[in-house]
Protein backbone atom coordinates (compact mmCIF):
# COMPACT_ATOMS: atom_id res chain seq x y z
CA UNK A 1 0.00 0.00 0.00
CA UNK A 2 1.37 3.44 -0.71
CA UNK A 3 1.80 7.36 0.31
CA UNK A 4 2.11 9.81 -1.78
CA UNK A 5 4.20 12.83 -0.28
CA UNK A 6 3.55 16.48 -1.69
CA UNK A 7 4.09 19.92 -0.77
CA UNK A 8 1.21 21.91 0.99
CA UNK A 9 2.85 25.17 1.79
CA UNK A 10 5.04 26.95 3.59
CA UNK A 11 4.38 28.39 7.18
CA UNK A 12 6.73 30.50 9.26
CA UNK A 13 9.67 29.45 6.99
CA UNK A 14 9.01 25.67 6.95
CA UNK A 15 7.83 23.09 4.25
CA UNK A 16 3.94 21.86 5.37
CA UNK A 17 3.71 18.29 3.74
CA UNK A 18 0.72 16.62 2.74
CA UNK A 19 0.90 12.83 2.96
CA UNK A 20 -2.15 10.92 1.16
CA UNK A 21 -3.06 7.19 1.98
CA UNK A 22 -4.84 5.35 -0.32
CA UNK A 23 -6.00 1.32 -0.02
CA UNK A 24 -7.53 -1.10 -2.52
CA UNK A 25 -10.49 -0.31 -2.07
CA UNK A 26 -10.69 3.16 -3.39
CA UNK A 27 -10.96 4.90 0.04
CA UNK A 28 -8.23 7.63 0.11
CA UNK A 29 -7.01 9.76 3.29
CA UNK A 30 -5.00 12.97 3.21
CA UNK A 31 -3.42 14.50 6.14
CA UNK A 32 -0.83 17.23 6.71
CA UNK A 33 1.61 17.88 9.15
CA UNK A 34 0.08 21.27 10.05
CA UNK A 35 -2.43 20.42 12.98
CA UNK A 36 -1.63 16.63 12.59
CA UNK A 37 -4.72 17.47 10.49
CA UNK A 38 -7.21 15.42 7.95
CA UNK A 39 -7.64 17.44 4.88
CA UNK A 40 -10.11 14.96 3.02
CA UNK A 41 -11.55 10.90 3.05
CA UNK A 42 -12.46 9.85 -0.07
CA UNK A 43 -14.46 6.80 -0.20
CA UNK A 44 -17.23 4.72 -2.54
CA UNK A 45 -20.59 4.60 -2.48
CA UNK A 46 -22.82 1.63 -3.12
CA UNK A 47 -22.61 1.89 -7.18
CA UNK A 48 -18.39 2.73 -6.79
CA UNK A 49 -18.79 6.38 -7.22
CA UNK A 50 -15.93 7.60 -4.97
CA UNK A 51 -16.47 11.22 -3.81
CA UNK A 52 -14.85 13.30 -1.13
CA UNK A 53 -16.77 12.95 2.66
CA UNK A 54 -15.32 15.16 4.78
CA UNK A 55 -15.37 18.86 5.57
CA UNK A 56 -11.65 20.68 5.18
CA UNK A 57 -9.15 22.40 1.99
CA UNK A 58 -7.15 21.56 -0.59
CA UNK A 59 -4.65 24.30 0.15
CA UNK A 60 -2.86 25.54 3.36
CA UNK A 61 -4.37 29.22 2.97
CA UNK A 62 -7.70 28.20 3.06
CA UNK A 63 -7.40 27.06 6.82
CA UNK A 64 -6.22 30.71 7.85
CA UNK A 65 -8.88 32.55 5.33
CA UNK A 66 -10.49 34.98 7.90
CA UNK A 67 -14.44 33.01 7.46
CA UNK A 68 -12.36 30.19 8.94
CA UNK A 69 -10.47 31.73 11.55
CA UNK A 70 -13.93 33.47 12.06
CA UNK A 71 -15.69 30.14 12.56
CA UNK A 72 -13.11 28.56 13.90
CA UNK A 73 -14.46 24.75 13.13
CA UNK A 74 -11.48 22.65 13.80
CA UNK A 75 -11.43 20.66 10.42
CA UNK A 76 -9.81 17.24 11.10
CA UNK A 77 -7.53 18.82 12.94
CA UNK A 78 -6.41 16.84 16.38
CA UNK A 79 -7.17 18.71 18.77
CA UNK A 80 -5.47 18.83 22.43
CA UNK A 81 -3.47 19.27 24.50
CA UNK A 82 -7.15 19.58 26.35
CA UNK A 83 -10.15 18.84 23.95
CA UNK A 84 -13.31 20.53 24.72
CA UNK A 85 -14.03 23.21 27.44
CA UNK A 86 -12.56 23.64 30.93
CA UNK A 87 -14.91 25.77 32.45
CA UNK A 88 -13.67 28.94 33.38
CA UNK A 89 -10.18 28.14 31.93
CA UNK A 90 -8.94 26.94 35.06
CA UNK A 91 -8.28 23.63 37.18
CA UNK A 92 -6.79 22.51 40.79
CA UNK A 93 -3.74 19.88 40.42
CA UNK A 94 -1.55 18.55 43.62
CA UNK A 95 -2.61 21.92 45.69
CA UNK A 96 -2.06 24.37 42.45
CA UNK A 97 -4.31 26.34 40.61
CA UNK A 98 -3.29 26.57 37.01
CA UNK A 99 -4.99 29.55 34.59
CA UNK A 100 -5.21 28.63 30.95
CA UNK A 101 -5.72 30.77 27.89
CA UNK A 102 -9.66 31.89 27.40
CA UNK A 103 -10.62 31.67 23.74
CA UNK A 104 -14.52 30.57 24.56
CA UNK A 105 -15.77 33.47 26.64
CA UNK A 106 -14.35 32.88 29.79
CA UNK A 107 -13.39 29.14 29.41
CA UNK A 108 -10.77 27.36 27.52
CA UNK A 109 -11.44 25.49 24.39
CA UNK A 110 -9.52 22.51 22.62
CA UNK A 111 -6.32 23.35 24.20
CA UNK A 112 -6.14 27.65 23.74
CA UNK A 113 -5.47 29.97 21.28
CA UNK A 114 -2.60 27.45 19.86
CA UNK A 115 -3.60 24.18 20.71
CA UNK A 116 -2.61 21.30 18.80
CA UNK A 117 -4.57 21.84 15.71
CA UNK A 118 -2.24 24.93 14.77
CA UNK A 119 1.30 23.56 15.43
CA UNK A 120 3.48 22.34 12.75
CA UNK A 121 4.03 18.32 13.90
CA UNK A 122 6.72 16.21 12.73
CA UNK A 123 5.66 13.46 10.25
CA UNK A 124 7.36 10.38 9.15
CA UNK A 125 6.34 7.53 7.09
CA UNK A 126 5.73 4.51 9.19
CA UNK A 127 7.01 0.80 7.70
CA UNK A 128 3.99 -1.13 7.76
CA UNK A 129 2.96 -4.91 6.05
CA UNK A 130 -0.50 -4.27 5.46
CA UNK A 131 -1.80 -0.72 5.52
CA UNK A 132 -0.55 3.18 5.32
CA UNK A 133 0.62 4.60 8.04
CA UNK A 134 1.87 8.30 9.18
CA UNK A 135 3.51 9.12 12.74
CA UNK A 136 3.00 12.87 13.21
CA UNK A 137 5.10 14.14 17.00
CA UNK A 138 5.10 17.14 18.56
CA UNK A 139 6.43 18.48 21.83
CA UNK A 140 3.97 20.80 23.84
CA UNK A 141 6.09 22.80 26.13
CA UNK A 142 5.89 23.35 29.97
CA UNK A 143 2.96 26.60 30.55
CA UNK A 144 1.75 25.81 26.72
CA UNK A 145 -1.74 28.10 26.63
CA UNK A 146 -0.92 27.42 30.87
CA UNK A 147 -1.07 23.37 31.08
CA UNK A 148 1.57 22.25 33.47
CA UNK A 149 4.53 20.24 32.01
CA UNK A 150 6.34 19.21 29.01
CA UNK A 151 4.64 16.94 26.34
CA UNK A 152 5.91 14.42 23.98
CA UNK A 153 2.86 13.72 21.82
CA UNK A 154 2.33 11.53 18.78
CA UNK A 155 -0.52 10.50 16.61
CA UNK A 156 -0.14 7.55 14.09
CA UNK A 157 -2.76 7.19 11.27
CA UNK A 158 -3.08 3.78 9.63
CA UNK A 159 -5.36 3.04 7.00
CA UNK A 160 -5.93 -0.70 5.86
CA UNK A 161 -7.74 -2.81 3.42
CA UNK A 162 -10.79 -3.44 5.78
CA UNK A 163 -10.89 0.22 5.24
CA UNK A 164 -10.70 1.03 8.81
CA UNK A 165 -8.75 4.30 9.37
CA UNK A 166 -7.02 3.54 12.94
CA UNK A 167 -5.95 6.89 15.01
CA UNK A 168 -3.29 6.35 18.01
CA UNK A 169 -2.30 8.53 20.29
CA UNK A 170 0.62 8.57 22.76
CA UNK A 171 1.99 11.07 25.36
CA UNK A 172 4.22 10.89 28.03
CA UNK A 173 4.59 14.28 30.23
CA UNK A 174 7.15 15.06 32.59
CA UNK A 175 4.69 16.53 34.87
CA UNK A 176 0.80 15.59 35.79
CA UNK A 177 -0.95 17.39 33.39
CA UNK A 178 -4.44 16.95 31.85
CA UNK A 179 -4.68 15.15 28.54
CA UNK A 180 -7.59 14.53 26.15
CA UNK A 181 -6.65 14.08 22.78
CA UNK A 182 -9.33 13.62 19.52
CA UNK A 183 -9.37 14.42 16.08
CA UNK A 184 -12.25 16.72 14.97
CA UNK A 185 -12.81 15.54 11.54
CA UNK A 186 -16.85 16.10 10.14
CA UNK A 187 -18.21 13.30 7.80
CA UNK A 188 -21.06 14.16 5.55
CA UNK A 189 -21.87 10.36 3.76
CA UNK A 190 -24.09 11.33 0.92
CA UNK A 191 -20.36 13.39 -0.43
CA UNK A 192 -22.44 16.55 0.00
CA UNK A 193 -25.16 16.34 -2.22
CA UNK A 194 -27.09 17.54 0.98
CA UNK A 195 -26.92 17.93 4.42
CA UNK A 196 -26.58 15.23 6.65
CA UNK A 197 -30.06 15.30 8.17
CA UNK A 198 -30.93 12.75 6.39
CA UNK A 199 -28.44 10.14 8.22
CA UNK A 200 -29.41 7.45 10.56
CA UNK A 201 -27.57 7.57 13.97
CA UNK A 202 -26.88 4.96 16.40
CA UNK A 203 -24.81 5.52 19.33
CA UNK A 204 -24.46 3.41 22.02
CA UNK A 205 -25.05 4.35 25.02
CA UNK A 206 -27.95 5.21 27.56
CA UNK A 207 -26.57 8.14 29.12
CA UNK A 208 -24.45 11.37 28.44
CA UNK A 209 -23.01 14.18 30.22
CA UNK A 210 -25.02 17.80 31.19
CA UNK A 211 -23.51 20.85 30.29
CA UNK A 212 -24.09 24.16 31.44
CA UNK A 213 -25.03 27.41 29.85
CA UNK A 214 -20.94 28.16 28.35
CA UNK A 215 -21.36 24.50 27.19
CA UNK A 216 -19.02 23.23 29.59
CA UNK A 217 -19.83 19.74 31.85
CA UNK A 218 -20.90 19.92 34.77
CA UNK A 219 -20.04 15.98 36.29
CA UNK A 220 -24.05 15.48 36.07
CA UNK A 221 -25.49 12.10 34.05
CA UNK A 222 -27.92 12.03 32.49
CA UNK A 223 -30.23 9.05 31.76
CA UNK A 224 -31.47 9.59 28.24
CA UNK A 225 -33.52 5.89 27.45
CA UNK A 226 -36.81 6.93 26.02
CA UNK A 227 -35.44 10.59 25.36
CA UNK A 228 -35.68 12.27 21.69
CA UNK A 229 -31.41 11.75 22.01
CA UNK A 230 -32.17 8.40 23.06
CA UNK A 231 -30.25 6.52 19.72
CA UNK A 232 -29.32 3.08 20.96
CA UNK A 233 -31.55 1.93 17.83
CA UNK A 234 -31.27 4.15 15.53
CA UNK A 235 -33.17 7.57 14.80
CA UNK A 236 -32.84 9.81 11.83
CA UNK A 237 -30.66 12.76 12.50
CA UNK A 238 -33.42 15.37 10.96
CA UNK A 239 -35.98 13.71 12.99
CA UNK A 240 -34.51 14.22 16.26
CA UNK A 241 -33.31 17.60 15.28
CA UNK A 242 -36.92 18.43 14.89
CA UNK A 243 -37.97 17.29 18.11
CA UNK A 244 -35.32 18.70 20.56
CA UNK A 245 -35.51 21.84 18.24
CA UNK A 246 -31.83 22.01 18.11
CA UNK A 247 -28.70 20.22 16.73
CA UNK A 248 -26.59 18.06 18.48
CA UNK A 249 -23.76 18.51 20.90
CA UNK A 250 -23.98 15.62 23.00
CA UNK A 251 -21.35 13.50 25.02
CA UNK A 252 -21.88 10.56 25.35
CA UNK A 253 -20.45 8.35 27.57
CA UNK A 254 -19.60 4.42 27.87
CA UNK A 255 -18.80 1.71 30.24
CA UNK A 256 -16.56 -0.75 29.65
CA UNK A 257 -12.87 -1.46 29.98
CA UNK A 258 -10.99 1.65 28.72
CA UNK A 259 -7.90 -0.98 27.33
CA UNK A 260 -10.09 -2.79 24.98
CA UNK A 261 -12.22 -0.96 21.77
CA UNK A 262 -15.85 -0.25 22.21
CA UNK A 263 -18.16 0.11 19.38
CA UNK A 264 -19.74 3.33 20.20
CA UNK A 265 -21.70 4.66 17.36
CA UNK A 266 -22.50 3.46 13.71
CA UNK A 267 -23.79 6.31 10.94
CA UNK A 268 -25.36 5.70 7.85
CA UNK A 269 -26.34 7.92 4.50
CA UNK A 270 -30.07 6.05 3.59
CA UNK A 271 -29.48 7.27 0.01
CA UNK A 272 -26.01 6.43 -0.62
CA UNK A 273 -26.14 3.47 1.90
CA UNK A 274 -22.28 4.64 2.78
CA UNK A 275 -22.12 3.96 6.92
CA UNK A 276 -19.60 4.92 9.73
CA UNK A 277 -19.05 3.04 12.43
CA UNK A 278 -16.39 4.11 15.25
CA UNK A 279 -14.83 2.14 17.89
CA UNK A 280 -12.95 3.56 20.19
CA UNK A 281 -10.90 3.01 23.95
CA UNK A 282 -12.28 6.32 24.82
CA UNK A 283 -14.92 6.76 27.71
CA UNK A 284 -16.97 9.83 26.33
CA UNK A 285 -17.92 10.80 22.47
CA UNK A 286 -19.43 13.98 21.12
CA UNK A 287 -22.22 13.58 18.72
CA UNK A 288 -21.81 16.93 17.47
CA UNK A 289 -23.89 18.02 14.21
CA UNK A 290 -21.85 21.37 12.92
CA UNK A 291 -25.20 23.32 14.43
CA UNK A 292 -22.31 26.35 14.11
CA UNK A 293 -20.61 25.83 11.30
CA UNK A 294 -20.68 28.93 8.89
CA UNK A 295 -22.51 28.34 5.59
CA UNK A 296 -19.83 30.51 4.30
CA UNK A 297 -17.26 28.06 4.31
CA UNK A 298 -16.93 25.82 1.39
CA UNK A 299 -13.52 23.42 -0.18
CA UNK A 300 -11.80 25.24 -3.37
CA UNK A 301 -14.17 23.36 -5.76
CA UNK A 302 -17.27 25.31 -4.69
CA UNK A 303 -18.11 22.18 -2.79
CA UNK A 304 -20.38 23.88 0.21
CA UNK A 305 -20.00 23.12 4.14
CA UNK A 306 -21.91 25.18 6.60
CA UNK A 307 -24.85 24.41 9.53
CA UNK A 308 -25.63 20.45 9.57
CA UNK A 309 -23.61 19.82 6.34
CA UNK A 310 -21.25 17.60 8.33
CA UNK A 311 -21.46 15.88 11.71
CA UNK A 312 -18.16 14.58 14.28
CA UNK A 313 -17.62 11.74 16.45
CA UNK A 314 -14.70 13.17 18.37
CA UNK A 315 -13.69 10.57 21.32
CA UNK A 316 -12.41 11.87 24.40
CA UNK A 317 -11.83 11.94 27.77
CA UNK A 318 -14.55 13.96 30.02
CA UNK A 319 -15.16 17.22 28.59
CA UNK A 320 -13.67 19.56 31.82
CA UNK A 321 -12.43 16.68 33.32
CA UNK A 322 -9.71 17.92 35.61
CA UNK A 323 -12.56 19.78 37.85
CA UNK A 324 -14.63 17.36 37.54
CA UNK A 325 -14.51 14.42 40.45
CA UNK A 326 -14.15 11.09 39.37
CA UNK A 327 -13.96 11.68 35.78
CA UNK A 328 -11.81 8.84 34.57
CA UNK A 329 -8.35 9.11 33.33
CA UNK A 330 -8.42 13.15 33.12
CA UNK A 331 -5.03 13.85 34.55
CA UNK A 332 -1.57 11.92 33.29
CA UNK A 333 0.71 11.68 35.44
CA UNK A 334 4.37 12.00 35.44
CA UNK A 335 6.26 9.78 33.48
CA UNK A 336 3.02 7.44 32.67
CA UNK A 337 2.26 7.49 29.07
CA UNK A 338 -1.58 8.60 27.66
CA UNK A 339 -2.87 6.33 25.44
CA UNK A 340 -6.05 6.13 23.28
CA UNK A 341 -7.15 4.74 20.14
CA UNK A 342 -10.15 5.43 17.65
CA UNK A 343 -10.73 3.71 14.69
CA UNK A 344 -13.43 4.95 12.11
CA UNK A 345 -14.25 2.34 9.61
CA UNK A 346 -16.16 2.80 6.54
CA UNK A 347 -18.80 0.91 5.04
CA UNK A 348 -21.25 1.04 1.71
Amino acid sequence: MKILKTNFGQLKDQDIALFTLSNANGVEVKITNYGATITSIKVPKANGTIETITCGFDTLESYFSEAYKNNSPYFGGTVGRYCSQIKNAEFSLNGKTFQLAKNAGDNNLHGGVEGFDKKIWEASIVDTKDASAIKMTLLSQDLEEGFPGNVKVSVIFTLNNNNELTIQYEGTPDQDTPLSLTNHTYFNLSGFSENIENHTAKVFSDKRLATDETGAATGEILNVEGEADDLRDGKVIGDVHKQMNDGFEHFYIFDGDDSKLKHTASITDRNTKRRLDVYTTEPCMLLYTGKYTSDDLQRENGQKFGKYRGFCCETHRYPNGPNIEGAPKSVTKAGDTFKSTTIFKFGW
